[in-house]
């Protein structure tokens, strides 16, 4: 009998956890673990911990498979990453950091970025050939106007799976963190001073203004 120890972390914004059932598939060199459940209740930020009992030794273990269905009402759940314990002590890190909407399986890498030629393995290959197909499936291109670049074939960002929504959502995010910021230096005659400071409580001054009007835009 062999023991995996597993720890599986939820992402920290908002609506990241689920009370959808959740469970996880071990796949090593030399075998896989039967799909074990994780929980039906993922909070944002916090991690689940349980341990996978195989009957073998699973070998290095080259990725996971983490399955979501739903009971009654669909509820996504945002995986930040999985770590997996083997019974001689070796930790293995499975960055996943993406949505999983629906009842659906999702086959997530261990972690120490290998290239096309490192996958001797048969499975991590085809896994490979699998996600080339979805990205492809995924991102179609179209022609905007003669002689422009391409662009993708969509009218609208929400058109696209949600963890692409979320990357650009975040970036629009931090755009306009850094517009509101260059304006409250702006008004607080930060850049446009065109002489030195006195001090640096000055400049303490000057930059207290500005968060407490961060804070506040924040609350």
């Amino acid at each position: 009998m062999a023991v995996y120890k597993v720890t599986v972390a939820t992402g920290d914004m908002v609506e990241a956890g689920t009370n959808n059932s959740i469970s996880i598939t071990l796949v090593g060199s030399y075998g896989e673990s039967r799909q074990t459940t994780i929980s039906f209740l993922f909070l944002p930020g916090k991690e689940k911990s349980l341990s996978v009992h195989c009957g073998q030794d699973l070998g290095p273990i080259v990725l996971i498979r983490l399955h979501k269905w739903r009971l009654f009402l669909e509820d996504a759940w945002f995986c930040k990453d999985v770590r997996v314990t083997a019974p001689n002590g070796t930790l293995y890190r499975f960055p996943c950091y993406q949505w999983l909407e629906g009842v659906t399986t999702v086959e997530v890498r261990e972690g120490s970025g290998k290239k096309l030629v490192d996958d001797k393995l048969q499975i991590l290959k085809e896994h490979r050939h699998r996600e080339l197909a979805a990205r492809q499936e995924a991102y179609r291109w179209k022609n905007f106007a003669q002689g422009w670049p391409r662009c993708l074939n969509v009218d609208s960002i929400f058109e696209l799976d949600s963890n692409t929504q979320f990357s650009c959502i975040r970036a629009t995010n931090f755009t306009g963190f850094l517009i509101f910021q260059g304006a409250s230096h702006f008004l607080s005659g930060f850049l446009l001073r065109r002489t030195s400071w006195n001090s640096l409580d000055e400049m303490r001054t000057i930059f207290s203004r500005t968060q407490g009007r961060d804070i506040g835009g924040c609350l």
